[in-house]
């Protein structure tokens, strides 16, 4: 199935050469969690501070579950800091 990965700040080189922007299209399997999608890509799971799936944040256990559908939006931020 086809989704939509969206990478931010320092995660941005990580993704795929061809890639627009911040987001490319990816294909995966059906039963794919998003730990699997952050390794494949080689996040480290510190990196992956927040997670959304079509702008909804998931955390945890959550992230071992498979919750992905045709045209999802994963987006992905590293922890951030500013003053």
């Amino acid at each position: 199935m086809k989704i939509t990965l969206e990478l931010f700040a320092s995660l941005m080189p990580l993704l795929p050469p061809g890639s627009s922007m911040h987001a490319a299209q990816l294909e995966v399997d059906e039963n794919f969690t998003l730990n699997n999608l952050i390794d494949q890509m080689k996040i480290l799971p510190e990196q992956a501070h927040l997670v959304l799936v079509n702008g909804i944040y998931k955390g945890g256990v959550e992230r071992d579950e498979p919750c992905l559908r045709t045209g999802d939006k994963v987006s992905i931020w590293p922890p951030v800091a500013g003053g």
